[in-house]
This record gives C-alpha cells, structure tokens and sequence, in this order.
C-alpha cells in the first residue's frame, strides 16, 4: 500500500509562473523522493513602476512516502 503526503510550498521567478513552478518542483527534489504531482493554488505577481518584477506561485506538491525497510 502506498501512502501520499501533500505539503504546500511557495516559489518566485523574475521569467515567469511556470518558471517558479520548475524551480519549486526542482528545488523540493533535493530532498523528497518519489515526487508525484504538483498542484499550483495560487499564482501572485509583484509590480514595480508598472512592470512585473517577481511571478510567486503557491502549490501543493504530493508525494510517496519510503516504505520502511522490513
């Protein structure tokens, strides 16, 4: 039987919300294994001087948790 966790996490990029999604996927994967999906919740973008400088996402990302050595 396989268990999943969904944690949430957040993320920016100067390029683009896909962009922080890659980098949210990538970054998550340094340390959880057996990522599964990731579900953007929100997406947020900072303006300055009428210009888009930072695009954030918050997503859910889901994973399979290690079966325990028996």
């Amino acid at each position: 039987m396989s268990v999943v966790k969904v944690v949430e996490i957040m993320a920016g990029s100067p390029t683009s919300w896909e962009d922080a999604a890659q980098k949210a996927v990538a970054e998550a994967a340094k340390t959880l294994h057996n990522i599964r999906s990731f579900y953007i919740k929100e997406h947020h973008a900072s303006v300055e001087n009428g210009k888009i400088t930072e695009y954030r996402i918050t997503g859910k990302l889901a994973f399979e948790l290690d079966h325990g050595a028996k």
